[in-house]
């Protein structure tokens, strides 16, 4: 009763936190409230903390060369990210929480930092990537596409995307909600669904077939699946 209580005190001054510098609209804020309170009174402030820095990292570089975001049409509203878009990012991974809290696999919280993870690598990697360069490279193809364009990869974003999967895993490993020796297979499948954003992005979204909400949320499922799976060989 004591964890629910610090995890519904937490949540509120969290969303609240979040509205207020406009990480979120006021659907958003709903909607990372029910994700966080999930997290923080399953899988205990470990996961909490790294739902955090999923927020900072992609409120920060989201902001990160504003303009140039601008000048290719990509830059997210500045109102913040809508219920839409939390959901399809971090749903997954209150999704497994209550998966754990039914069935206590420990495997099922390798999936939630994986899928948290992915969502933080995946939103780094673009939002820098935009940030950096005017082009990328379709990573189906290898064409030369604009900034932005759904399947576009370009080097720095993939490496700035990869060290944000380090460090929520890192976070999730070094408060106890993984064992460290998991810690590879979570990076391992949080990167893994970056890729398969990229993927599903020029294979689909670009055809109108996924919007981006339905990519991302397919992205942090495929990671969850990947990391899951990879449990029963590394225990």
């Amino acid at each position: 009763m004591t964890r629910v209580l610090t995890a519904a005190l937490v949540t509120l001054v969290f969303a609240l936190l979040a509205r207020l510098i406009r990480g979120v609209t006021t659907s958003g804020a709903i909607a990372g409230a029910i994700v966080c309170f999930l997290l923080y009174a399953i899988a205990g402030p470990g996961a909490f903390a790294a739902l955090v820095w999923v927020f900072v990292l992609a409120w920060i570089t989201t902001r990160f060369g504003y303009k140039q975001k601008q000048k290719l049409g990509t830059a997210e509203k500045r109102e913040g990210r809508t219920a839409s878009q939390v959901l399809a990012n971090l749903g997954t991974a209150a999704i497994c929480a209550v998966f754990f809290s039914l069935s206590k696999n420990v495997a099922y919280l390798l999936a939630v930092c994986a899928a948290l993870s992915e969502a933080a690598a995946d939103t780094v990697s673009s939002e820098l990537g935009q940030a950096f360069h005017q082009q990328a490279r379709l990573i189906t193809s290898g064409e030369l596409v604009p900034a932005g364009t759904d399947g576009g990869v370009t080097l720095a974003g993939t490496m700035a995307g990869t060290l944000a999967a380090v460090v929520v895993t890192g976070v999730c490993a070094a408060t106890g909600v993984i064992p460290r020796n998991w810690f590879g297979l979570s990076v391992l499948a949080g990167v893994a669904g970056m890729l398969f954003d990229s993927f599903l992005g020029a294979l689909y979204e670009r055809r109108h077939i996924l919007n981006n909400d339905a990519v991302n949320f397919l992205s942090t499922v495929f990671s969850a699946v990947l990391a899951f799976t990879l449990s029963l060989y590394f225990h």
